[in-house]
């Protein structure tokens, strides 16, 4: 999983150039909180919605609404950027990217590649990957599978959906404190939940639960 499949690919930017006043209203005629600023098309800054409260004039100030509109539209966004803007390559593992944000407590990742912007990703691009990944939104049913960390479980489970006619779509697996691993199985089909409760813990694995799922408009 790249980067370059789950980025925003259409990227809104200012220049250097532009007044804190002008990309403040970019910034809400967009509903975006960041903007990457780019100069000769490569990449020189970020300016974010914090960074242009931080620069803009405090409202307990004695500054008229006429001389806070006038230091707006005066103050450049090259005077407030963020120069030291953290990147990742488009061809990055998308874990890669949720790493460098947890590093550096930061929300987007200009996504460059020899000084190219190629897109940008957010944290609202990475939870929508992560409800891709997990198959959520999709018809079918979800199961909730809880095993020892052994040899050959997936290879069990897998037999007992082709018994039941149930194709396979998302398997996501993760360890608990307790060693378990927590398996969860979106598959694509219908078949009764009983039955096939009935024939994973003749494997001896524990169904935590099974549920019937509808599909969701696209997120």
């Amino acid at each position: 999983m790249a980067v370059k499949d789950y980025m925003t690919k259409k990227v809104v930017y200012v220049s250097p150039d532009t007044t804190v006043a002008h990309a403040t209203d970019i910034m809400r005629e967009k509903s975006l909180r960041r903007l990457p600023v780019i100069e000769n098309d490569k990449l020189v800054g970020l300016v974010t919605e914090n960074t242009i409260n931080e620069a803009s004039p405090s409202k307990a100030s004695s500054l008229s609404i006429y001389e806070m509109n006038y230091l707006l539209n005066k103050t450049k966004i090259r005077d407030v950027m963020i120069r030291d803007v953290v990147t990742v390559s488009p061809y990055a593992e998308l874990e890669e990217a949720v790493y460098e944000m947890i590093q550096h407590n930061v929300g987007v990742l200009p996504v460059v590649e020899g000084d190219q912007v190629y897109g940008i990703i957010t944290d609202k691009d990475i939870f929508k990957a992560f409800l891709e990944i997990a198959g959520f939104g999709q018809a079918g049913i979800r199961i909730s599978l809880l095993s020892d960390d052994s040899i050959g479980v997936l290879e069990k489970v897998t037999d007992i959906l082709v018994a039941q006619e149930l194709n396979i779509k998302r398997i996501v697996a993760s360890t608990r404190k307790s060693g378990k691993v927590a398996i969860e199985i979106q598959v694509e089909g219908s078949c009764d939940h009983a039955t096939l409760q009935q024939a994973i813990t003749a494997q001896g694995l524990e169904v935590e639960a099974i549920t019937t799922t509808q599909a969701k408009a696209d997120f």
